[in-house]
C-alpha cells in the first residue's frame, strides 16, 4: 500500500475539501443540518473570508463550476467583477503608469465574490441566509485561532500599514504590533457587515429567496456600496510609490451582478473536463491535455518520470504562451481552433527533446498572435524580489502579492457537486474599509495598458484571472471536482494530479501527495509581470536521477523544499455506487477534507 499523509476519505453522505480546516468543518456542518453541497460551499466561502484573510476576502472574486442532481450538466458561476467605468488605459497613462499597480485601491475591480455566493445560495441552496452565514459571523465576532501565515503577511507589510494605510493598522496592528500565531483574532466590523446583510434579508419577510435578494441589494446598492464609494475616493499609497484614489464607485457596484455561463470542455480519455471560458486561464489545462494526447506517447502521461515531466512542462509552456496572446474577456478569442485536434497536433509537434526557453504562441486558424510590448521586451524577474519555490503568496513590503488564493470542493449524497476558487481582496491588497472590515482587491493588475490586446484594460471587461476550478464528468455525470490556489501555477499543479488520478489510477490523496513541479518560464499575471525563461521548480522529493535527467533536457531546475508546491483539494463521486471520496493537501498544514 502506498503511504499517504492522510487517508483518502470515503463515504456516502457528503464530502468537503478546502484550504482551511475550519471552512471544511463549517461546510460539513451545513450538510449535517440537511443542507446540500451549495449551502455548504457558501458557508465555506464566507468562513474563508475570515480565516484566510491573506488569501481572499469579500472584496475579491470567485469563479465556480456547478453540477446539480437535477441537471448534471456543468455550469460556470462567474463571480469575477469587471473593471470599473473609470478604469481606462488613458487614466492610468495620465498617471505616468505603464503597468497597473499590484497593490492599492487603484487596482481594484468591482467586488464579485459576495454577490456570486448569494446568487448560488438563492438558485441552488436550501438553507436560509442566516443559517449559512452563522459560522462566519461567529468566527468574525468571537474570534478564531489565527494562522501563522496571516501573521507573517501582516509582519511583512507592517511599515506600509503604519506609514500609509492607517485603517489597516487599526485592524491588524492592535496595540502597535502584529497579532501572534494562534491568537484568538476577531474582526467585529466584518461581523457587523454580515449581520446587516442578514437583517436586510429578514426585513424582506419570510421567503428564503426574497431574503437573499434583499441581502444582494444591501450589498450592491445599499450600505456596502455606499461605504465602498466613499472610501474609494480617498488616496492611499500603492505599489507605484505614490498615493492614488480608487476607481470603484457606487454606480459600478449597482451595475454588477454575478452570472451563469457555459463552460469550455474537452473530451479526454473517456471524460469531459470542464473549465471557465477564455476570460480566465482555465483553458490552459485543456490545451495542455490535448497536446499531450497529440504526442501519442503513453510516457508523456507519467508525472513521475523525467520524460513525462518534460513533456507536460513543455505542453504547459505552449498553452501559457497562447494565454498571453489569445485569452481575454470580450476579445475575439479563436476558442474552437485553440481546442481543436488539428491545433493540438501542431502544438505537440513543437515539443522536442530539448526544453524551450522561448515564449511561442500559436497561430490558430492562421491568425497572427500579438503579445504585449512588456512581454516582447523580455522582462526577466530579478533574483532578489521573489521566491518562486512556494505555493504560498510572496508579499513584499509595499503590499505587492504574487498571488495565491483558496479553494473549496463539495459533493453531497444527492450528487450535487461544486468546485470553487475564491480569491482577491487580500488583507495586504488595499487599505481596510473600517466600516466594513475588509479591503478591495487588486485584480486589475492582470490587464495590460496597451490597446489591441486580448487582455487590454477596458471598462466593463473582466480581468484575465488565474482562478481555475475544474470539474470532470463521465457519461454525463459529475465524478470529480478539484482545484488549487497558486496564481499562474493553478493549472500546472492540476495537470499532473489529473494524470495521476484519471490515467494512473492513483487515489485522490496519493495524487495530491505526489511530488509537484511547475515552470516559471511564462509571464506572471501579477505585477510586475516578469518571467524566468527555462526555470523549472521541483520539490526535492524527486530523486537525483530524475532531476539530473531534467537538466539534461535543458531545464534550469530549481529544487524547492520537500512539501512546498501546490495546495490541491478534490472530491469525487462514483455514480454507479454513490460512494463519495475526498482528499486534501498536507502542504502548509492547514488544508483538510472531512466527510462521512
Amino acid at each position: 500500500m502506498t503511504f499517504t499523509t492522510r487517508p483518502t476519505l470515503r463515504g456516502t453522505f457528503g464530502m468537503v475539501s478546502s484550504t482551511h480546516w475550519l471552512a471544511s468543518q463549517a461546510a460539513m456542518g451545513m450538510l449535517e443540518r440537511g443542507g446540500n453541497a451549495f449551502d455548504a460551499a457558501v458557508t465555506a466561502g464566507f468562513v474563508l473570508h475570515v480565516v484566510e484573510p491573506h488569501l481572499n476576502g469579500p472584496g475579491g472574486e470567485v469563479p465556480a463550476i456547478v453540477a446539480t442532481a437535477q441537471d448534471p450538466t456543468p455550469k460556470v458561476l462567474c463571480g469575477q467583477g469587471p473593471a470599473p467605468a473609470g478604469a481606462t488605459i488613458a487614466h492610468f497613462r495620465s498617471l505616468g503608469m505603464d503597468l497597473i499597480p499590484g497593490a492599492g485601491p487603484l487596482a481594484a475591480a468591482v467586488p464579485g465574490a459576495v454577490d456570486a455566493w448569494l446568487l448560488l445560495l438563492r438558485e441552488h441552496g436550501t438553507l436560509t441566509l442566516a443559517e449559512v452565514l452563522e459560522p462566519a459571523i461567529d468566527y468574525a465576532d468571537a474570534g478564531h485561532p489565527l494562522l501563522g501565515r496571516v501573521v507573517d503577511t501582516v509582519t511583512a507589510v507592517r511599515s506600509l500599514f503604519e506609514e500609509h494605510w492607517p485603517t489597516s493598522a487599526q485592524l491588524w496592528l492592535r496595540d502597535g504590533r502584529p497579532p501572534t500565531a494562534g491568537e484568538r483574532f476577531a474582526n467585529p466590523a466584518y461581523a457587523r457587515t454580515l449581520r446587516r446583510l442578514v437583517q436586510a434579508g429578514l426585513a424582506a419577510g419570510g421567503d428564503r429567496e426574497a431574503q437573499i435578494e434583499a441581502a444582494r441589494r444591501a450589498w450592491g446598492t445599499g450600505f456596502v456600496a455606499d461605504e465602498i464609494d466613499r472610501f474609494s475616493r480617498r488616496p492611499f499609497q500603492d505599489s507605484s510609490g505614490r498615493p492614488h484614489a480608487g476607481l470603484v464607485t457606487g454606480d459600478d457596484m449597482a451595475a454588477y451582478s454575478a452570472t451563469w455561463e457555459e463552460p469550455v470542455t474537452l473530451d479526454w480519455h473517456g471524460y469531459s473536463v470542464a473549465k471557465t471560458s477564455f476570460w480566465g486561464q482555465g483553458p490552459v489545462l485543456l490545451e495542455t491535455l490535448a497536446a499531450l494526447d497529440a504526442l501519442d506517447d503513453p510516457g508523456a502521461y507519467d508525472p513521475a518520470t523525467a520524460a513525462g515531466i518534460h513533456a507536460q512542462v513543455e505542453a504547459l509552456k505552449l498553452a501559457f504562451a497562447d494565454r498571453e496572446a489569445w485569452y481575454g474577456d470580450g476579445a475575439d478569442v479563436p476558442a474552437k481552433a485553440l481546442l481543436s485536434r488539428e491545433y493540438a497536433r501542431e502544438r505537440a509537434a513543437l515539443i522536442g527533446d530539448r526544453a524551450s526557453w522561448e515564449l511561442r504562441p500559436g497561430r490558430p486558424d492562421g491568425a497572427q498572435p500579438r503579445l504585449p510590448a512588456h512581454v516582447r521586451a523580455g522582462a526577466v524577474r530579478s533574483a532578489d524580489r521573489s521566491d518562486a519555490t512556494t505555493g504560498e503568496p510572496t508579499v513584499q513590503s509595499d503590499g505587492v502579492t504574487r498571488g495565491d488564493t483558496c479553494h473549496v470542493d463539495v459533493v453531497d449524497r444527492w450528487g450535487n457537486m461544486i468546485s470553487a476558487t475564491p480569491s482577491g481582496g487580500w488583507l495586504q491588497s488595499s487599505p481596510t474599509i473600517p466600516e466594513l472590515g475588509f479591503p478591495l482587491g487588486t485584480r486589475l493588475q492582470m490587464f495590460w495598458l496597451e490597446e489591441g490586446l486580448a487582455s487590454s484594460l477596458a471598462p466593463g471587461r473582466r480581468p484575465r484571472t488565474t482562478l481555475s476550478p475544474t470539474m470532470v464528468h463521465r457519461d454525463g455525470q459529475p465524478v470529480l471536482a478539484c482545484g488549487t490556489p497558486g496564481g499562474d501555477q493553478q493549472d500546472q499543479w492540476q495537470v499532473p494530479f489529473l494524470l495521476r488520478h484519471l490515467v494512473g489510477g492513483q487515489t485522490l490523496q496519493e495524487a495530491i501527495d505526489a511530488p509537484a513541479f511547475h515552470t516559471v518560464g511564462l509571464p506572471e499575471s501579477f505585477y510586475p509581470r516578469d518571467m524566468e525563461p527555462g526555470v523549472l521548480v521541483v520539490e526535492d522529493r524527486l530523486d537525483d536521477a530524475t532531476v539530473a535527467a531534467l537538466r539534461a533536457y535543458g531545464h534550469e531546475v530549481r529544487v524547492s523544499d520537500a512539501w512546498s508546491l501546490g495546495r490541491l483539494c478534490a472530491v469525487s463521486r462514483d455514480p454507479a455506487t454513490g460512494v463519495l471520496a475526498a482528499g486534501a493537501n498536507p502542504r502548509g498544514m492547514q488544508g483538510y477534507a472531512c466527510g462521512r
